[in-house]
């Protein structure tokens, strides 16, 4: 981490002086939160430049509203992908101005060739404390500062909002929420066109039971009556048992499968919580989708690479399992030209059923807030050249 004082720039480094030491009464009055006028004579040449990347709902410029009479902020709400050669351009092309960035995680990627082509950056801004699109060893290297989140206020620990997004996807598949509510308004005369599915008695299996595969498993046992079937290349039934107490029940509650194999193929739902690595992309793939029962459904609400996507449009063309649940995806936000978006496909003449979300697990208007609210805290704090709280590199 470089320290915001020991920067080299003159300008930024008088700034911060006088921002942590008023030393005139027009100074104190720029920096009051009750003064019911600007003071501040400051031109948008002498002051720090912020962008503010992927605020799709259009909330952070309230938030950062109080520091702009010394930092000069602009938003992106569209965002470049890093992966594609001329957005790659055009992201650096973008950010290159800017002294701090507040970025969403896992929106805007940052990796190592884009950093190192933004030489005025200082301090990057993300949301909670882990982000993967952001090379971490790169910003050290660089000695930009990296900057991380809290959880939001009324937060309830062991609860969290991705569990509410899995269970939201599973019984609007199995329930078809967005089937009866089309036939219903639809047609005066439309009601019970269909049938839907039972989860009590059912096999929830879980791809990965660490912290939110344990959620899962608590809601799909005490909530539904669902028995649990759990696989990672690590669990064992200790850690399985481990798990279950962790959330009060017994020993045995949640079993383990013996093998990937056997996981997809006893799964009523299947629902993926593992963690992205090199080793784990593509982790369910044809073989796997292969296994699952006709009846089954597949939700993944982790990250969109863990599923092999070709491989699972292949198998919901052909209507092999009953349907899929995405809250996540190889790209996004979803390309225009993705096979996910055909309106009207999915479901129909054979295909399986396709219940689709843009990501929104964890977009929560309390935690979006609290978010912005954090990163203000932050950028203050760091003009000031005081302690910062959520400091990750």
């Amino acid at each position: 981490m470089r320290p915001w004082m020991h920067t080299p720039t003159r300008r930024l480094h008088s700034l911060a002086l006088n921002l942590s030491r008023p030393s005139t009464i027009s100074q104190q009055q720029q920096l009051s939160a009750s003064s019911s006028r600007s003071t501040s004579t400051m031109s948008n040449a002498d002051k720090i430049k912020l962008a503010i990347l992927d605020d799709y709902a259009s909330i952070a410029p309230a938030h950062f509203s109080s520091i702009t009479s010394h930092v000069e902020i602009h938003s992106f709400p569209e965002t470049l992908n890093a992966r594609i050669t001329s957005e790659h351009d055009a992201l650096i092309k973008r950010l290159e101005p800017f002294t701090i960035i507040s970025s969403m995680r896992e929106r805007t990627q940052f990796p190592r060739s884009v950093l190192s082509s933004l030489p005025n950056l200082k301090l990057l801004l993300t949301t909670g404390m882990k982000n993967a699109a952001i090379d971490i060893s790169a910003c050290t290297e660089l000695g930009i500062t990296v900057v991380g989140t809290g959880p939001k206020p009324n937060a309830v620990k062991g609860y969290d909002a991705t569990n509410e997004m899995t269970w939201a996807l599973i019984l609007g598949l199995t329930k078809d929420l967005v089937g009866g509510d089309a036939v219903v308004k639809g047609s005066p005369n439309g009601w019970q066109s269909s049938l839907v599915s039972g989860l009590s008695g059912k096999t929830l299996g879980l791809l990965g039971l660490g912290r939110l595969g344990t959620q899962a498993a608590a809601t799909g046992m005490l909530g539904f009556g669902m028995d649990v079937l759990a696989w990672s290349s690590s669990l064992t039934q200790d850690k399985a048992d481990e798990a279950a107490k962790s959330r009060g029940l017994p020993a045995g509650s949640f079993k383990v499968a013996g093998s990937k194999t056997e996981l997809f193929e006893k799964a009523d739902v299947l629902s993926v919580h593992y963690v992205l690595s090199d080793r784990s992309r593509a982790i369910v793939g044809s073989e796997e989708l292969g296994a699952m029962k006709p009846s089954a459904i597949l939700v993944n609400t982790s990250r969109g690479p863990l599923v092999d996507e070709s491989s699972l449009v292949q198998v919901l063309e052909a209507g092999k399992i009953r349907g899929a649940g995405l809250d996540v995806f190889d790209t996004e936000p979803l390309p225009g030209d993705s096979p996910w978006r055909r309106d009207g496909y999915w479901g129909s003449n054979g295909r399986s059923k396709l219940l689709l979300s843009p990501h929104m697990g964890y977009v929560e208007e309390e935690t979006m807030h609290a978010w912005y609210e954090q990163q203000v805290a932050a950028v203050k704090a760091w003009l000031k050249g005081e302690g910062i709280k959520g400091v990750i590199c």
